[in-house]
């Protein structure tokens, strides 16, 4: 773990190298999925089947290895304790209330000019879902993927996720079951998102590809951005925590390890004005980490990649976080707005004592699935605009193109186009 002290002479530089530190996918990856694509690309299925046995473990040689079907998803849901059953319901109506609202209107006007204009929101015909196995098998990232595309008007969603040696994940499944999800198919990694975009004989390519993955499915996305809409490229998870001395350390460690236990590559930053507070709080972590079944991911990362920031003054917070553009920001401190006002770059702000970043991982509302890698400079968490796109619309009639035609034909002329400006012209005798 790294302790830094705002005061000391070397921050700027050693603050400017956490700033440009890349903890994504390398070229060997790049390499890796680009043949993967290829393989897919021009072999379809029986490289898909290929790819399976190989990282997974699991055949596809019959037709009923390759899906998973809706009647499993309403047994494993069935088959669920009812606080868990009670749980995923809560998660599902608090997000679909969120994301609903979502939903953004058309427009339809007519202007000075007298010329009609407007847009018309209308959804992707098809939408495919990754939904991790294995390490990360998230049954609220089904949620927060099939929710938004339900809200949007997507008509067929189709989801796309391993099962390691041929199981599957209960919990996985009974989200899929509450999200109404009937397309599931066996697949995961770099093959999949190749299948969902160009398709395959079994499977019918979609429009749009979200949803998280390891650095071989956000690499595939990142090449694959152009066949098909993405939502974004994700890396590794990351939290910034802006915290002051009247906290409970206990409390902050555990947000602190919340993400570290994701991956190994994972990110844990907390920045404080008080070094007492910030050692109770490493101390702590400690502690932490020896209570976790994920103590050794969580350790890897808390390691290899935590850090600690003393400053002067929590003044000096949002500057350094606009600068970090992390994917979860947790204000915990006594008036978090004035600083959630100063705050441009961030996935997701999580404001005061008692809004610890998980409980938007499950049943707040709002996205989880968010930038990473400071992408949040110019990047947004997952919405309903993701599986929606906006088609604009004019209407002039004889009056209004005389008014604003003119002006269209002098640029025409002057960009060299005589085409554009004769079509306006032979409509208006000019």
């Amino acid at each position: 773990m790294l302790f830094l002290r705002s005061s000391d002479p070397g921050f700027e530089k050693a603050f400017a190298r956490i700033v440009r530190e890349r903890r994504e996918s390398d070229e060997d990856v790049a390499r890796s999925v680009s043949r993967i694509l290829g393989e897919v690309r021009s072999r379809g299925d029986e490289a898909l089947a290929e790819f399976t046995a190989r990282f997974d473990g699991h055949s596809l040689s019959q037709d009923e290895d390759w899906r998973i079907g809706a009647d499993d998803c309403r047994a494993a849901y069935d088959a669920l304790s009812r606080d868990l059953r009670d749980a995923l319901e809560l998660a599902a109506d608090r997000i679909r209330a969120y994301h609903e609202a979502q939903v953004p209107a058309d427009r339809d006007y007519r202007d000075e000019a007298g010329v009609r204009l407007g847009a018309r929101w209308r959804p992707v015909d098809a939408a495919g879902l990754y939904v991790p196995g294995g390490r990360a098998a998230y049954p609220s990232s089904l949620l927060m993927n099939a929710i938004p595309a339900r809200a949007a008007g997507v008509e067929r969603i189709v989801v796309a996720t391993p099962t390691p040696r041929g199981a599957t994940n209960t919990l996985v499944l009974a989200a899929a079951h509450i999200a109404g999800i009937d397309e599931i198919w066996r697949i995961g990694g770099a093959q999949a998102i190749a299948a969902l975009a160009y398709g395959t004989k079994r499977i019918a390519p979609v429009d749009v590809v979200t949803g998280p993955g390891n650095a071989w499915v956000a690499e595939a996305k990142r090449q694959l951005y152009g066949v098909v809409g993405i939502d974004m490229v994700a890396g590794p998870s990351e939290i910034l925590v802006i915290a002051d001395r009247d906290n409970d350390p206990e409390w902050i460690a555990a947000d602190l390890m919340s993400q570290a236990e994701h991956d190994p590559s994972s990110q844990s930053i907390l920045i404080t004005d008080c070094e007492i507070f910030a050692d109770t709080v490493a101390d702590r972590v400690g502690v932490e980490l020896g209570m976790l079944e994920t103590e050794r991911t969580a350790r890897d990362s808390w390691n290899d990649h935590g850090i600690i920031i003393l400053v002067e003054d929590l003044a000096e917070a949002p500057a350094l976080a606009n600068a970090l553009a992390a994917e979860h920001v947790e204000l915990a401190v006594a008036d978090p707005e004035p600083m959630l006002d100063a705050i441009r770059h961030a996935g997701s702000v999580f404001l005061g004592r008692h809004t610890p970043e998980a409980i938007g991982d499950y049943v707040a509302g709002p996205n989880h699935v968010l930038p990473t890698g400071r992408r949040a400079r110019f990047a947004s968490g997952l919405s309903v605009l993701d599986f929606m796109k906006r088609t604009s619309f004019i209407e002039a009639d004889e009056a209004a193109l005389k008014a604003i035609g003119p002006a269209a034909i002098a640029l025409a002329e002057a960009e060299g186009l005589p085409a554009h400006a004769r079509s306006i012209s032979a409509r208006i005798g000019l």
